[in-house]
């Protein structure tokens, strides 16, 4: 490691004005990615300001079909929370999958989507829910916020402050994982609500994505059944030493299909 200034911030206006001090600041929102980063010297920043102590960034709130996720909570607290479950058992699953405890326990769901790791799962979720992320600046919806690759809409100074979206009537999500990372080779995330989204994580060369052949089967048919004979194209999906874009973009109907059941159980 480098000399590196850490900072601890209280607030959302501290850490703001921490990262504005620093020649090359970082937030650290749990340090699963940065941290590993910064070790291979793949990040050298000179300020770290850490996030996990701002109390008005963490918790989860759940209004009838609304629901409200701090970005400071984490993907344990996500998993475990009572009325979450309720309404979106989906999401629930989602972060109970994440790597293994000791990430559950650190990585919190707004590094997750500020990072935008390809093979990360809640970016398919919010994607699928259609989802706003709330920052200290403005509202982003989902659709807007996913650039590409570790690439999003966020801006120098920006926080992610919570996400909020409208739990559909039924969800899903199903995810074959790397056996050693636990990261999603391919991961889908159905919800059916006014209308069937799927987006898929993992298995895109340009990042999470919908699946529109998808979302137009299950629209007529919301039933694993409905995807019978269904392909999705391997020219954009991701190929490297763990699966080939063929086998992708066959795991990424064969998720679907396990998702939709999920949706349906």
């Amino acid at each position: 490691m480098y000399e590196v200034t850490y900072h601890r911030a209280s607030s959302v206006s501290e850490a703001v004005k921490l990262a504005k001090a620093g020649e090359d600041s970082k937030f650290l929102a749990g340090g699963m990615t940065l941290i590993p980063a910064m070790k291979t010297r793949l990040a050298a920043p000179s300020d770290v300001v850490d996030l996990r102590h701002v109390k008005e960034i963490r918790g989860i709130k759940v209004s009838g079909k609304k629901v409200t996720i701090g970005a400071g909570t984490t993907h344990a607290d996500v998993a475990g929370n009572a009325k979450l479950v309720r309404v979106c058992p989906a999401i629930c699953k989602l972060a109970s999958s994440i790597g293994d405890p000791h990430v559950r326990h650190m990585g919190t769901i707004g590094g997750s989507i500020a990072n935008n790791d390809p093979a990360a799962d809640y970016p398919a979720a919010m994607l699928a829910l259609d989802a706003t992320i709330i920052t200290n600046k403005r509202a982003i919806s989902a659709a807007r916020f996913f650039k590409g690759l570790f690439e999003t809409t966020l801006k120098d100074g920006e926080i992610i402050k919570e996400v909020q979206f409208t739990a559909p009537a039924k969800c899903g999500y199903a995810k074959f994982p790397n056996p050693a990372s636990r990261y999603a080779m391919t991961g889908v995330f159905v919800a059916k609500g006014k209308e069937v989204r799927v987006a898929v994580t993992g298995a895109g060369d340009d990042g999470v994505f919908r699946a529109k052949a998808l979302e137009k089967a299950l629209e007529r048919k919301f039933d694993a059944s409905a995807l019978d004979g269904v392909s999705v194209s391997a020219s954009n999906m991701m190929s490297d030493i763990h699966a080939s874009a063929e086998y992708r973009a066959n795991l990424v109907v064969v998720m679907a299909k396990r998702a939709v059941a999920a949706a349906n159980a």
